[in-house]
């Protein structure tokens, strides 16, 4: 029997749209998905999802193994989190040790994790929706560097020091970044450049 190819691909999620293809439920008809971005191969799944909310790099691959390793936790995953409030050296420091949080209604002690203030503004294209800007209280850019991936984790955790997130991009998965990708870009890839 003739082993499949397996296709891979990396993509600049909008904000507003859902790490899925397609849906089945009538009630979503008004949600955003992948597939209107790209006519992409059968099998495709996201790997390690961002929310509706979040935007930049996500990984696409018709590989499930592949996926799973991706998504262990020896593969860094980072953040650019623009944060409410110009966020305290004790909140980052929380924040890096690890913070209860909620995940499937019980709570959850987050695993030590790498964080660090942004100096300079990153230069990410502008969000299709606006972010509020100074004028209406002080921002914070942070970079969260993860080896899990819970649901909505980094918005937890900046939520439970105090520091809500504004804004969230991924920009890295292991050693791939979102580089100049502008916003929908869709590239393909090979499959040693997922697991170097």
């Amino acid at each position: 029997m003739k082993e499949t190819k397996h296709q891979h691909f990396i993509i600049y999620k909008p904000y507003g749209y859902l790490s899925q293809f397609i849906s089945n439920d009538v009630k979503s008809h008004k949600k955003r998905y992948l597939g209107e971005l790209h006519d992409f191969p059968k099998g495709l799944m996201a790997v390690g999802r961002l929310d509706e909310k979040s935007e930049g790099l996500l990984v696409l691959t018709t590989n499930g193994k592949l996926s799973n390793t991706v998504n262990s936790a020896k593969f860094e995953k980072e953040y650019y989190a623009l944060v409410d409030g110009h966020i305290t050296q004790e909140a980052l420091n929380k924040i890096e040790t690890g913070v209860e949080i909620g995940f499937e209604g019980k709570k959850y002690q987050t695993k030590p994790c790498k964080v660090k203030k942004i100096e300079t503004t990153p230069q990410l294209p502008i969000r299709s929706k606006k972010v509020r800007d100074n004028r209406h209280g002080p921002t914070t850019w942070i970079s969260v560097i993860l080896t899990e991936g819970k649901f909505r984790q980094v918005r937890k955790m900046t939520a439970a020091v105090g520091f809500p997130t504004l804004r969230l991009v991924r920009v890295r998965v292991n050693t791939i970044t979102l580089e100049t990708m502008k916003v929908g870009e869709i590239q393909k890839i090979d499959e040693s450049k997922l697991l170097f």
